[in-house]
């Protein structure tokens, strides 16, 4: 049997063996070995299903572990050698299956007792992937073409107070967002299908208004309606809310696992919005977890449209540089394709536009605003055309200041806003 396709992961790691020894056993427990030989494991075995050492690049050892358990051998010199670790897995070992992927490439590794530190950098996967996963339906201008929206960033919200709200409450909310012009709205990741406002009751009321006012306007707005919940739910979740003439779902990736949101992607009708909440756990911790590099290529083939990436100048701890490389990842083709839409949000305003195109150089994502829209001292509507004004600005190259004596919305909000 020939080895054929492979996949390739990249890591980081933190040890207080030798690199060569601590690559080793990586590879071996993540393919053909444990912690001792045993007598299956032929050098046929090995040379079918073993994982093989690319690349081991050192880097400057550390005086203290990053993380606790990690054993030391007997002849210790007290270092914590650090290095970038390449393995190349055989695709036939696992298939081209996400999850089963993620058991070889982000599996046991991280708990064992030779490692201080490690996390997955990225992954390279052969074209069986991409024709097993076909990836966003919808992405940029799916997305666009649905909400009406060219030549400026889609523009929108997340729905306030996160949860407590009635459905009858929830009405005049989302009338009166409809109202100020905003794109898209969406349902905050902590709103779902709450008991005592049902996810079928919430997409009606939603929808009403949305449908009356685009019937009175002709601008119907996108709202991500939460559809999170057990895999048996997705689809009647993601009909009920077709049925209802909505254009786009929403889930949290990692509530409903990358199965979960390829299963919602093979029959889903409207864009996904894929929300990343629970991923500070998997990656806030620089010696542990993965890089987003790797994280957003799964997202794409599992189906998602849209990814949230934070935002400059959050309210997060994410680094400006961190959510920049975040951004380029998602925009960069994958199999030649698979376009997803990044979602800014948090700490977000008119007075965020300019930097974020400046350092972003696209236009092509979602800009959501909670507080710069809903506190702007003129209101909803005045946030959301001073958010205009500001990406108008912005991608114009025209001078904000002398641009925000003109328009009273935009200098409100700077003045509001501007830190």
């Amino acid at each position: 049997m020939t080895r054929g396709e492979a996949v390739k992961a990249t890591y980081w790691i933190e040890t207080p063996h030798e690199l060569r020894r601590a690559a080793e056993t990586m590879a071996g427990e993540q393919s053909t070995g444990t912690f001792v030989p045993v007598p299956g494991e032929t050098p046929e075995v090995k040379a079918r299903s073993g994982a093989d050492i690319v690349r081991i690049e050192e880097l400057e050892p550390a005086k203290t572990p990053s993380l606790p358990g990690a054993q030391p051998p007997k002849n210790a010199d007290g270092l914590y050698r650090r290095g970038i670790v390449e393995l190349e897995f055989p695709l036939h070992n696992f298939g081209p299956s996400i999850p089963n992927l993620m058991a070889t490439v982000a599996g046991n590794l991280y708990e064992l007792r030779e490692f201080s530190g490690l996390r997955l950098l990225d992954v390279e996967l052969p074209a069986s992937f991409a024709q097993r996963y076909p990836g966003p339906k919808f992405g940029v201008e799916g997305t666009r073409r649905l909400a009406g929206v060219y030549g400026r960033p889609i523009i929108g919200t997340i729905v306030k107070p996160s949860i407590g709200l009635t459905v009858e409450e929830l009405r005049l909310v989302v009338r009166e967002l409809v109202e100020a012009g905003l794109d898209f709205i969406k349902d905050d990741e902590l709103n779902a299908n709450p008991t005592f406002a049902p996810l079928e009751d919430k997409v009606r009321v939603v929808m009403e208004e949305i449908e009356r006012h685009a019937d009175r306007t002709g601008k119907k707005a996108m709202y991500a309606f939460n559809i999170t919940g057990d895999i048996d739910e997705l689809r009647r979740n993601h009909d009920t809310v077709v049925r209802h003439g909505g254009t786009c779902v929403m889930v949290s990736i990692q509530s409903v696992g990358l199965a979960g949101l390829a299963y919602l992607n093979s029959f889903s009708e409207v864009p996904i919005h894929g929300h990343r909440n629970q991923w500070g756990m998997m990656t806030r911790c620089p010696a542990l977890g993965m890089e987003f590099a790797a994280y957003q290529k799964l997202c794409r083939l599992a189906g998602a449209d849209h990814l949230h990436v934070n935002a400059l100048d959050s309210k997060f701890y994410e680094s400006n540089g961190s959510v920049v490389r975040s951004v380029e990842g998602i925009r960069a083709p994958l199999f030649g394709g698979y376009a997803c839409m990044p979602v800014l949000s948090s700490g977000q305003s008119a007075a965020t536009a300019e930097t974020t195109y400046r350092r972003l150089g696209t236009y092509d994502l979602m800009n959501i605003a909670g507080g710069g829209i809903m506190a702007h001292p003129g209101g909803p509507a005045s946030g959301v055309r001073s958010m205009q004004l500001a990406w108008e600005a912005a991608i114009g190259g025209l001078d904000r200041e002398a641009f925000a004596a003109e328009h009273a919305e935009l200098r409100q909000a700077l003045d509001a806003f501007s830190k």
